[in-house]
């Protein structure tokens, strides 16, 4: 796969016979023109570089030597920043997610998000459509969660964040909420992945737990071809052989991400773990194997907790929680300024 690289101010009359004359040598598969500085054609080709520099009229081609390309460094070294309206700047401080697992009711959603706010969350997070294992599983209180949510957003400023599980969803959920969230069960679900690439909103990418890192950010792939370039990959833990956990975190993960794609990594210890013991212990070994931020499952009464109150921790522990992680945070970034310098 490679990218041909053209200037910015190249017009769609120019682009167009550039198609045309790439048609007999390529298949073309995508043409991204958000980057500010240049409009790239990703295609396939075997002609010789030299020819298809000058056939192509192109300043520049990028080499993919990854399935994926746009989500790769070879395409963008410097790291996505994701602003969140504001609430958060990439490489500042971690992004902490704090919430439920369900929205359960519009007392308890509004609890839960005031307290997080005050223990030092930067967005919060809540499921009104809930897939699960059990088909007798709560599933969620639907589109008036996502109403609950926007109500949060308007009294807390907390950016929202909450499941989509088709495409539908995601076009209801985007009047509501500030990031779509995409679970495990979803990560391949290519019809959500590019209907999520049309929208305007951030997505945050659960890595399914069975899926391999290269999996994960194929499934990226599909989003950031249809336009959207704004995408959290977030490491959930994967199936392993061990039952003492709900899954095994992947710490693997962390590093591996940043050094081969340029998006924003999360972690989330709650579904890794399935015990709110271990929660703390796990933040703090992604964010020191290099995470972005953190996506916590946090209720004012965990053991009342509809779903996954295991797994759940409380407020307390959550404002604690984030007073190390934020300790953590700046001593690894120190740490990485020492040996630059």
């Amino acid at each position: 796969m490679i990218i041909l690289r053209f200037p910015k101010n190249i017009t769609k009359k120019e682009l167009t016979r550039v198609l045309i004359r790439l048609k007999p040598v390529g298949e073309v598969h995508a043409i991204n023109r958000e980057r500010q500085d240049s409009v790239d054609v990703i295609c396939d080709s075997d002609m010789d570089d030299d020819k298809l520099l000058k056939m192509s009229g192109a300043i520049a081609i990028i080499h993919s030597q990854e399935p994926y390309v746009l989500a790769s460094r070879a395409y963008q070294n410097i790291g996505m920043d994701i602003s969140l309206d504001g609430h958060w700047q990439r490489g500042a401080a971690p992004l902490i997610i704090g919430g439920p697992c369900s929205v359960e009711d519009r007392v308890q959603v509004l609890e839960i998000a005031h307290a997080v706010r005050e223990a030092g969350a930067d967005a919060f997070r809540g499921g009104a459509f809930k897939p699960r294992t059990s088909p007798y599983a709560f599933q969620g209180i639907g589109k008036k969660g996502y109403e609950y949510l926007a109500e949060v957003r308007a009294q807390t400023g907390l950016p929202v964040i909450s499941e989509v599980m088709s495409a539908e969803q995601a076009r209801i959920a985007s009047e509501y909420v500030d990031v779509l969230q995409v679970g495990a069960r979803n990560m391949q679900n290519v019809p959500l992945l590019n209907a999520l690439g049309k929208l305007s909103k951030p997505v945050l990418l659960k890595r399914g737990f069975s899926a391999t890192i290269e999996e994960l950010l194929l499934s990226a792939e599909y989003i950031l071809r249809n336009g959207n370039r704004q995408v959290f990959l977030c490491e959930r833990g994967i199936r392993t052989f061990e039952t003492e956990t709900r899954f095994t975190f992947d710490i693997n993960a962390v590093p591996t991400l940043m050094e081969k794609s340029h998006l924003p990594v999360l972690g989330d210890p709650s579904h890794a773990t399935g015990k709110r013991n271990y929660v703390e212990s796990i933040s703090l070994a992604a964010i020191a194997a290099g995470a972005d931020g953190l996506m916590i499952e946090v209720d004012t009464d965990p053991d009342s907790a509809i779903s996954d109150g295991a797994q759940t921790v409380s407020v307390e522990a959550f404002a604690r929680l984030v007073k190390k992680v934020k300790k953590v945070y700046a001593l690894v970034k120190s740490m990485r300024r020492a040996d630059d310098l």
